[in-house]
């Protein structure tokens, strides 16, 4: 697959996430739908949110980034909107549970640098 490839189908299915975002806020009733449109809301919201923060993120590190193998910019854009839509959700998730404190984002942000770390140190082994 191209780099060009790669955007098209990204950007087509970031619009086409975010457009059944819109139709679950749209159609389903949250009082009525239970957990079922709980899992569908906050779903589509992170597969909006991951091709949209990976596109743009892949766009921003070839425009400003020093990285030659467009494979290594690619992974590393998808890696990291998919720990940011996590951080996304998980602050909404705990919104709607009434546990949003600072100490519990820190506490997120945290595991998700962990994380990162992780990932970024696995890669430097390979």
């Amino acid at each position: 697959m191209t780099l060009r490839q790669y955007l098209i189908l990204m950007t087509i299915s970031a619009v086409f996430c975010w457009i059944i975002w819109g139709f679950v806020i749209y159609f389903v009733d949250p009082t009525v739908a239970g957990i079922m449109g709980f899992i569908f809301f906050y779903f589509s919201l992170f597969l909006s949110l991951v091709g949209t923060l990976s596109v743009l993120g892949l766009l921003l590190r070839m425009k400003f980034g020093k990285e030659e193998f467009i494979f290594k910019t690619v992974t590393i854009s998808f890696r990291q909107a998919t720990l940011l839509g996590l951080l996304v959700v998980g602050a909404l998730i705990l919104k709607s549970q009434k546990l949003l404190t600072w100490w519990n984002i820190i506490f997120l942000i945290l595991a998700l640098l962990v994380m990162e770390f992780f990932f970024i140190s696995y890669s430097k082994k390979r």
